[in-house]
């Protein structure tokens, strides 16, 4: 009995150590799976503490380039502040429009500088800042001021004009409005009027739609060409004047005419050759000092440019060639002489510069040691057809006088098949009720 009892008790703490046992074992398995889920839990935040500390490294890099690069515009803001405080009267502005008020047309640069007075004292919301800036850009076309033209496109795109500011007039790495990765604008809206014809944009004006006064052809908002989808056909999408304006060029010169009784004369100097192959036209960029006197008024000559065959007809008829003479006044007025070449006999002026011109669109070129009279190029007879016209590239503005000599003058053939452009002329214009005068 007392055995069995022993032997009950025994079972009875086997069971008892085996149960705590048991129990111990599985608390044991949980506590290790919770050190496990911790130590993971652990490693991923300091993971995350790491890159957190990384990005927050990066941000203040970051931040102090960006302090850098506003120290000196801070310093330009202070200016720009203080320059609209003093304008902020108007007494400036109103003393400026009184001096201008005299004077019946604006030169380029006065138009920008009268449209930035305004901008600073009336506010980018002023209609008649805005309306400078167009006519300063338009006028700029003609000429051969980049500057000029840049001020005017970015005033224009500060006050939300909807214009493509070329990439020249942007800073650095910046792109223009509307260029893709290498739209042109050649000017290809503006931008770059050659003082005479061209209108494509901008700086010396090229003549032709490149800059003259620059090393680099230039780049435009808007492309254009003498076929395909940017033919002539097609300018007036990129530049409303081309298909609206009323006094268009070139012309097919007939009659019956208007007696003109205006004397032109032309007074030109010899000086170093610089020739611009444009992607349009060869121009030719003239030093200071030729000069073309219309009724005693003189127009500097800019530059001279060549179409092939000519851009105007006489009685439905083109010449084999024209070159254009692109002159400005005091006052901004553009004058284009036109001398049409007949093909006939060879053109010593002309062999010198074929010899010379760069047969692909590239920067000006000067060769060392070669002189130029444009007059090489005139006949002795000044008898001309005038009438009142406009560039005959984009953006065709308008208000240019063409003086065209009734004497030609020769090109051999193979001066002609040597000219890098086959056609680089635009199609005659509308009348429109003009007068052609004849002397």
């Amino acid at each position: 009995m007392k055995r069995t009892i022993v032997e009950v008790i025994l079972a009875l703490a086997l069971i008892g150590a085996g149960a705590f046992g048991w129990t111990n074992w599985k608390q044991n398995q949980a506590a290790t799976g919770q050190v496990t889920a911790l130590k993971a839990a652990s490693e991923e935040a300091a993971k995350a503490a790491a890159d957190t500390a990384g990005a927050v490294k990066a941000a203040e890099t970051e931040m102090a380039a960006l302090r850098e690069e506003m120290a000196p515009l801070e310093g330009k803001v202070q200016q720009l502040d203080a320059v609209k405080a003093a304008m902020a009267n108007g007494t400036t502005l109103a003393d400026l429009e009184a001096a201008y008020k005299s004077q019946k047309n604006l030169s380029a640069e006065r138009q920008v500088g009268l449209g930035a007075l305004r901008m600073l004292t009336k506010g980018a919301e002023d209609p008649a800042a805005m309306e400078a800036f167009r006519k300063a850009l338009q006028m700029s076309e003609l000429g051969d001021r980049k500057n000029t033209i840049c001020a005017a496109q970015i005033g224009l795109a500060a006050a939300g004009e909807k214009v493509a500011v070329m990439a020249e007039c942007l800073p650095k790495g910046a792109k223009a409005a509307g260029d893709k990765e290498e739209k042109a604008a050649h000017g290809d809206t503006h931008a770059k009027d050659d003082g005479h014809d061209h209108g494509d944009s901008h700086a010396k004006d090229d003549g032709h739609g490149k800059p003259g006064d620059k090393k680099e052809p230039e780049k435009h908002a808007a492309h254009w060409s003498y076929d395909g989808e940017m033919g002539p056909a097609h300018w007036g999408k990129e530049f409303p004047t081309c298909a609206k304006g009323k006094s268009q060029s070139p012309l097919d010169i007939r009659g019956p005419f208007v007696k003109a009784r205006v004397v032109v004369t032309a007074d030109y100097k010899e000086g170093p050759l610089k020739m611009i192959n444009n992607g349009h036209t060869i121009q030719v960029n003239v030093v200071p000092g030729s000069k073309l006197r219309i009724d005693g008024v003189a127009h500097e000559l800019l530059q001279f440019h060549f179409h092939r065959p000519s851009e105007e007809k006489i009685d439905g008829k083109p010449m084999a060639m024209v070159v254009h003479f692109v002159h400005k006044n005091a006052e901004g007025k553009l004058a284009v002489l036109g001398v049409l070449l007949k093909e006939g006999n060879e053109n010593p002026g002309i062999k010198t510069l074929w010899a010379n011109m760069p047969t692909e669109e590239g920067p000006e070129v000067a060769p060392e040691g070669v002189n130029f009279n444009p007059a090489n190029l005139l006949p002795r007879e000044f008898d001309y057809y005038s009438y009142e016209g406009s560039l005959t590239t984009p953006p065709c503005t308008e208000g240019v006088r063409f003086f065209i000599l009734k004497t030609t003058v020769n090109v051999a053939k193979e001066q002609v098949n040597s000219f890098p452009f086959k056609v680089n002329a635009r199609p005659v214009q509308a009348l429109n009720g003009r007068e052609i005068l004849a002397n």
